[in-house]
């Protein structure tokens, strides 16, 4: 990634040997990195400082890593990286409902985990809205607002309103949104979708997209056991109906 060195990273991670270490190499690959070793020191420090990425350890001295998320979030609209060392598909979904927007099982490799950090903050990039798109016969720049009836969605304020009230949506929740949205009528796979937010391919495993649309569709005021607006396609994927 160019012109990477302004990128600041807080890393909230009580093991100081994995947390030096894993310092040292984002460091070496042009990123400014700090460290939080305390759980409940590390709610002010996201908040006050507001670094570009935070990587959230789940289980910390003070306070845990999902309890430092839900806290987080009203204050703090960047990218978290939520890393845990168990297995259970419980608290990568518990992370992911807390407002993470992805998760690595430890232990973690380096490489990976530089992977994942670029592809958030490549996201982070590309949302600025574009002002070079060509005015005279170059193709159309993507609109900045849809509207669906009593549904409006904005990319250029990251917002959206229901019925003229604000949607509480995190920075992952509205991007999806946005994908599915600004691609009414058409199908997207699971895979196309993990790709497009996440720039990395699909394992055929990971949940984060359906806890994600379950999530989004009661506060797009769809219903979540007979969507109307954001369809399940079995063995396909999800489907944005133009008019719910």
């Amino acid at each position: 990634m160019e012109n990477n060195e302004a990128w600041r990273i807080l890393i909230v991670e009580d093991d100081e040997r994995l947390a030096d270490l894993t310092k040292e190499y984002l460091e070496s690959n042009g990123l400014h990195v700090s460290v939080e070793p305390n759980g409940s020191r590390a709610v002010e420090r996201i908040q006050n400082e507001q670094p570009d990425l935070v990587v959230l350890d789940l289980m910390l001295p003070g306070e845990d890593g999902l309890s430092i998320c839900r806290k987080v979030r009203p204050a703090y609209a960047g990218p978290i990286l939520m890393l845990t060392a168990r297995t259970d598909d419980l608290d990568q979904v518990l992370g992911l409902e807390m407002g993470a927007d992805d998760y690595m099982g430890k232990p973690v490799r380096p490489r990976v985990l530089l992977a994942r950090i670029r592809a958030l903050l490549r996201r982070i990039k590309e949302q600025a809205p574009t002002l070079t798109e060509s005015a005279d016969g170059g193709d159309a720049p993507e609109p900045v607002r849809l509207v669906f009836n009593d549904l409006v969605i904005d990319r250029s304020m990251r917002e959206a309103w229901l019925n003229d009230d604000s949607i509480d949506l995190t920075s992952a929740e509205f991007d999806l949104l946005w994908l599915l949205s600004s691609n009414a009528g058409r199908v997207l796979s699971r895979e196309e979708i993990f790709t497009a937010l996440r720039g990395i391919e699909y394992d055929g495993q990971d949940r984060s997209i359906d806890v994600r649309v379950s999530r989004i569709r009661p506060k797009i005021g769809d219903d979540p056991v007979h969507p109307r607006r954001i369809k399940t396609v079995r063995s396909k994927g999800y489907l944005f109906v133009k008019e719910a």
